[in-house]
C-alpha cells in the first residue's frame, strides 16, 4: 500500500492473543472514523485457518474497547467477498451484526464459477466467432502506458472520471507484483486497440481495468480478450471476476454493463460495506 501512503493516515492493526498474532486489520483514519481501508478495493479482518467464531467475537469485543479508548466514533468496514477467501471465513460478518453494525452499501460484481460454467449467450458466441476471423491478435504485454492512455480517455468520455490508479502507479505495482498484475492487449499490426488488466489472486482472476479505442470497440475485440482469458489463460482458476457494475455507492446499477458481463455466463457476487457505531 505504500505507493499511495501519502493519501491516507494509516491505522492498520495487529491483533494478538497472548503473544500470538491471530489477525490483521488494514485500516486508515479520517476525522475520527476508521476505514478498512480506503486505499484498498477490499478490506476487513484477515486471518488464517485457526480463526474460530468465538475468537472473532473476542476480537470484536477488544476492537470496540480499543476504538472507544482512542476516541473513534465509527468504523466503515468493507467485507471481503467470499470468492476471495481461501476457505469459508465469514466470522466477521456475524460479529458485525452482533455488535449492531448496519449494512450501508452493497456493490454488485459479476463472476464466473469456472467449475460450474454457464454457457455464453447465443449472441456472444456469434460475435466472438466473427471476431476471431478479423486478424486481430492478443498478447500479454508490459505496455501499461499506452493502454492506460486508452483507459483514461474512455473513462473521461463516458463518466467524467479518472482511473483509480495513474499510469505511473499501475506500472510501479506491476513491476513489484508481476505474477499478480498482468496486462493483455488487443493489437492490430502491433498497434494497441484495447486491453484488460487482471489482478490475480489465489482463486480469482479479477478484471481491474478494461478499455478499447474506437477501432477496438468497432471490431468487438474486448470480447476476444475475455474469451481468451476465460477459456485459455485462466481456465484453471476457481473464479473469473469482471468487477462491479454499480455506481453512486451501489445505488445505481449500470444495466448495460452488467448485461455485457452476464452474456459470458457471469452471475452476481455482492461486496458489502458496514457502518459500526462505537
Amino acid at each position: 500500500m505504500d505507493y499511495h501512503s501519502d493519501r491516507f493516515f494509516d491505522y492498520s492493526l495487529l491483533i494478538f492473543k497472548g503473544k500470538k498474532l491471530v489477525a490483521i486489520l488494514p485500516a486508515n483514519i479520517k476525522d475520527n472514523i476508521i476505514f478498512s481501508h480506503q486505499g484498498l478495493t477490499f478490506g476487513g479482518i484477515i486471518s488464517n485457518k485457526k480463526m474460530t467464531m468465538s475468537l472473532m467475537m473476542m476480537i470484536f469485543q477488544e476492537l470496540k474497547a480499543y476504538f472507544k479508548d482512542n476516541g473513534i466514533d465509527k468504523v466503515i468496514y468493507k467485507a471481503i467477498p467470499h470468492i476471495y477467501h481461501s476457505f469459508p471465513a465469514e466470522e466477521d460478518l456475524y460479529a458485525l451484526i452482533r455488535y449492531n453494525a448496519k449494512l450501508i452499501r452493497r456493490d454488485v460484481s459479476s463472476t464466473i464459477n469456472m467449475n460450474e460454467r454457464i454457457p455464453y449467450s447465443r449472441n456472444k458466441k456469434r460475435n466472438i466467432k466473427d471476431t476471431k476471423t478479423s486478424g486481430l491478435t492478443i498478447r500479454k504485454s508490459m505496455n501499461f502506458e499506452d493502454f492506460m492512455d486508452i483507459e483514461e480517455k474512455r473513462l473521461a468520455e463516458k463518466y467524467g472520471v479518472k482511473p483509480a490508479h495513474t499510469k505511473e502507479e499501475i506500472k510501479l505495482l506491476a513491476s513489484r507484483f508481476p505474477d499478480q498484475i498482468k496486462l493483455f492487449t488487443l493489437e492490430n499490426n502491433k498497434e494497441i486497440l484495447g486491453g484488460v488488466i487482471i489482478f490475480e489472486s489465489k482463486n480469482v482472476a479479477h478484471g481491474q481495468y478494461q478499455a478499447a479505442n474506437d477501432e477496438g470497440l468497432k471490431s468487438g475485440g474486448t470480447d476476444l480478450i475475455f474469451d481468451f482469458l476465460i477459456n485459455n489463460y485462466y481456465k484453471d482458476k476457481k473464479y473469473f471476476d469482471f468487477g462491479i457494475s454499480t455506481e453512486n455507492n451501489g445505488l445505481y446499477l449500470n444495466e448495460g454493463l452488467i448485461h455485457y458481463k452476464e452474456q459470458f455466463g457471469a452471475r452476481s457476487v455482492v461486496h458489502d460495506f458496514y457502518e459500526w457505531e462505537i
